[in-house]
């Protein structure tokens, strides 16, 4: 009686034999995590993406998807040692209908030092998944699977379609991953309608989208000269000084007092900021022996500015540019370039978008408490999905912590991940319209 309820796609008894399936699975999508954190996909060179792909591709191939693997050729690292690959598997249901697609990252970031477990060892212990890219996001995409998996066993003749992508690159900005595959149209209507992208953001939150980002090199110029007599020529590090003393007494402080009313956390990200992500200037000293005593005629800043919903982009440039023309105008031979280097408008999934409301429903049956809404400070993923696939009905939601994230002893919680597929489980089925 329950099959039967459950090829139907309607009653409790169905859904109760839905999350009974996802529970059974625990011990599975464990060691699927462990498995995929045993592949190194350490970003940046971009190791192992091909490896991780097939990986992947090979269970879902043999559950009845069809599979792409999409090399992003002449994307930033691509290259015949690194290639950038991907892996989108789609099954199709028995009949027409609507397209939920679960979408994560494959790349992980460097082990670094502080490990007291192998990074990449996929250790299970204590109900957690250790390793680099356990958290971030190898654990979601592990219960992605498995709540995929359940769903079908439980409805095989389900309406719709049901796309598990495999990408690279999150981590270096997405160019190998979801931003080429948006621009061959795997992130438009009418190929998907939903996305779901499992990132770490506590199982009980969805994320909405994220604050904007605006990357920029400010370089300051200066003239030559011997180093004994600096007054004989023009120092490019003490203009940048003085760049630096303006952002610190005059922007950095207005950016501060500024709040938006996206839920972004942590609550210290809900003014605007700035990063001096690196200075340098003069000569390097990557070399045995002294410098040459000279006055640097260069200095480079390059910025991370991270901006709000309130804000236009055009309005954030301008107000560094506003600072920079100041000093030109009151500081002798004050002198600067500016370029762009990478620039993302915010975004934010309204509430009553259908895939919001699906999993938070599938929060509030699983976890028996209400969502909890939130935007991500940084950028991820969703960036491409929304300004070049122009489909904003995306969020992320996963199991992790995302304060474990690039940390040593990276781990996820195997509950979480039981949860979590739990909750992705019944948005599919909301979704589909089951």
């Amino acid at each position: 009686m329950k099959r039967d309820a459950a090829v139907a796609g309607g009653g409790e008894a169905a859904m109760d034999g839905l999350m009974e399936a996802v529970a059974g699975k625990r011990d599975e999508v464990a060691e699927l995590a462990a498995d995929l954190i045993r592949i190194p996909t350490v970003n940046p060179p971009g190791e192992n993406y091909r490896d991780c792909a097939e990986f992947l591709g090979e269970r879902l191939g043999k559950r009845g998807f069809e599979l792409s693997y999409v090399r992003a050729e002449g994307t930033p690292g691509d290259s015949d040692r690194y290639p950038r690959w991907n892996v989108v598997a789609r099954r199709e249901g028995a009949r027409p209908g609507p397209c939920v697609h679960f979408n994560s990252h494959i790349d992980v970031v460097e082990a670094g030092a502080g490990w007291t477990v192998d990074p990449f060892g996929g250790v299970i212990r204590d109900g957690k998944v250790y390793g680099r890219g356990a958290c971030d996001m190898k654990g979601g995409l592990a219960a992605s699977v498995i709540a995929v998996e359940a769903f079908i066993e439980r409805f095989p003749d389900f309406p719709g379609a049901i796309e598990i992508s495999g990408t690279a690159d999150e981590e270096s900005g997405g160019y190998g991953g979801v931003a080429y595959l948006a621009r061959q149209g795997f992130f438009s209507k009418p190929r998907v309608d939903h996305v779901i992208i499992p990132e770490p953001l506590n199982k009980d939150c969805i994320c909405l989208g994220h604050r904007g980002v605006w990357w920029a090199k400010i370089e300051t110029r200066g003239r030559i000269a011997h180093g004994s007599m600096p007054f004989l020529g023009d120092c490019a590090v003490r203009h940048m000084g003085a760049v630096l003393n303006a952002f610190e007494c005059e922007l950095i402080p207005a950016l501060a007092a500024r709040r938006t009313a996206m839920p972004v956390i942590p609550p210290g990200a809900r003014s605007s900021t700035l990063n001096i992500n690196s200075i340098h200037g003069g000569q390097g000293e990557d070399f045995d022996g002294l410098p040459a005593p000279c006055v640097p005629d260069s200095a480079r800043m390059v910025i991370d500015r991270r901006f709000l919903m309130e804000e236009s982009l055009d309005g954030v440039k301008a107000e560094v540019r506003g600072v920079l023309d100041r000093l030109a105008e009151t500081r002798k031979d004050f002198r600067y370039e500016i370029e762009d280097l990478f620039e993302v408008l915010p975004t934010m999934t309204e509430r009553d978008a259908p895939v919001v409301q699906a999993v938070a429903e599938g929060i509030r049956e699983v976890m028996r408490r209400e969502p909890t809404y939130v935007v991500s400070p940084g950028t991820y993923d969703q960036k491409h999905v929304d300004r070049i696939g122009k489909l904003k009905n995306c969020i992320a939601y996963g199991p992790g912590i995302l304060d474990l994230a690039h940390q040593p002893d990276e781990y996820v919680g195997i509950d979480d991940m039981v949860d979590s597929a739990k909750v992705m489980a019944r948005a599919l089925h909301g979704l589909l319209g089951l």
